[in-house]
């Protein structure tokens, strides 16, 4: 598992914003697709959990963004 992080920390190292960009719409396209697989009966708690997910990933992120900002000069 380390060495998948290593390798996840030296992709991310050699990526730009427009990399990271995509990477991101292929998620959400993942997440579309698996959504529409999920039977009717079982949407609004999926809804949920998509949320707290959502809600626990975001805001650590924004966070560490924000931390970026106040540091200053952009190179």
């Amino acid at each position: 598992m380390k060495k998948l992080f290593g390798y996840a920390e030296k992709y991310i190292a050699k990526s730009d914003w427009k990399d990271l960009a995509m990477l991101k719409f292929c998620l959400f396209a993942m997440g579309i697709l698996a959504g529409m697989r999920i039977p009717e009966r079982n949407r609004k708690q999926a809804g949920w959990i998509a949320a707290a997910v959502f809600t626990a990933t975001y805001i650590p992120l924004m966070a560490k963004f924000f931390s970026v900002i106040r540091e200053g000069e952009v190179r």
